[in-house]
């Protein structure tokens, strides 16, 4: 096929969505992909504008001007398209691009919950239609990888359930915690509120603040619960609380949970290298050493430690991601290098940036 290693020929990349945080951070990682091209940038909003009047950080690098929006004309340029839009939009743009034989990475939440009525009941959109949702393979690629391989639609994952499910999923899946007993306390910069302007991420609110938002309430929510119900094979309810920090970047994820039995921190350390052994961007730290979010900044890593606590019988797991990149942008690579039967990290090899 086009664009297999050791050919000359790359795969053609679309993406929708190129003037939000996720459209840009696609184009600042694809630059140096070695086996895919982008052929057209797209946004509805700014359609026949150079992309770096809105990002001047990309001129001379992207030198095309924006594309609108027709799946026919994207068909004509592009082999793969990213859909980095708001949830609500690519539900109405992923069949028609389908429909065109593009395969499809969609970064926005509209497939990752399976049952439309769940959908409609934390987003406040009508579902796509049934048939695309089951369509959509979830991108978790550290856990769901093999099955993402050669499919033409991926679902990547959310931002809070990437860092989240990362931590938790190997301890679920040896009957160490009780799924039953999960407390997430999710903090994230404020990027993942995306470009445009509202009170939540004004810089007078959010500077030298700290405050929680939607506290029993957000979409991610039956996203985890979803998948980890998949992992037990049977339903699992969660307490999940979000904060924004005041930082542009990153995402922690401070997991607790009652221990099925006396574990100690190097247990838990063990485990999960086995478990992620093969997987080339989950670190997990040693006993006593917990991860901080400067530490992935700008990577595709999910760093991830432990303290189990013999005096409670419960474990607390720090999981990390920076949400643009692991918890957007390069999870969604990760899911295009899988889809075409790449190597896994090709294209995604960055060092993170510090301080």
């Amino acid at each position: 096929m086009p664009g297999e290693q050791g050919e000359t020929s790359k795969i053609r990349i679309a993406i929708v969505g190129s003037t939000g945080y996720g459209g840009v951070e696609l184009i600042r990682l694809l630059q140096a992909h070695p086996l895919a091209e982008i052929t057209s940038v797209i946004s509805s909003s700014s359609a026949g504008t150079p992309i770096s009047d809105g990002f001047p950080h990309l001129t001379d690098i992207i030198v095309q001007n924006l594309d609108g929006v027709n799946a026919s004309e994207i068909a004509e340029k592009a082999d793969v398209v990213f859909t980095a839009t708001p949830s609500g939009v690519s539900s109405k743009l992923v069949p028609g691009l389908l429909e065109a034989g593009l395969k499809v990475i969609d970064l926005s939440g509209d497939y990752r919950i399976k049952d439309g009525e769940t959908y409609e009941k934390w987003y406040k959109h009508p579902a796509p239609e049934q048939s695309y949702l089951e369509k959509a393979v979830y991108g978790l690629c550290e856990i769901f990888g093999e099955e993402v391989t050669d499919v033409d639609f991926v679902s990547n994952p959310g931002c809070y359930p990437t860092a989240t499910l990362l931590g938790l999923i190997p301890a679920i899946s040896a009957g160490w915690i009780d799924p039953k007993s999960i407390i997430i306390d999710a903090k994230s910069g404020v990027s993942g509120s995306g470009r445009g302007t509202s009170l939540t991420s004004h810089y007078a609110e959010i500077n030298e603040n700290f405050k929680a938002y939607k506290v029993n309430k957000h979409q991610h929510i039956p996203e985890i619960e979803q998948v980890l119900g998949q992992v037990t094979g049977e339903p699992v309810t969660v307490t999940f609380t979000t904060q924004l920090v005041p930082m542009t970047r990153g995402i922690m994820s401070t997991m607790y949970a009652q221990m099925n039995g006396v574990y100690n921190d190097e247990d838990f350390v063990e485990l999960y290298r086995q478990y992620y052994k093969e997987r080339p961007f989950v670190r997990v730290r040693d006993k006593g050493i917990w991860p901080a979010t400067k530490e992935v900044y700008g990577s595709n890593y999910c760093d991830v430690g432990f303290a189990a606590d013999a005096r409670t019988g419960r474990v607390t797991i720090i999981s990390v991601i920076d949400n643009i990149v692991k918890g957007a942008a390069g999870q969604a690579i990760q899911n295009l290098n899988l889809m075409m039967g790449w190597e896994e990290n090709l294209g995604l090899g960055y060092t993170p940036v510090y301080p």
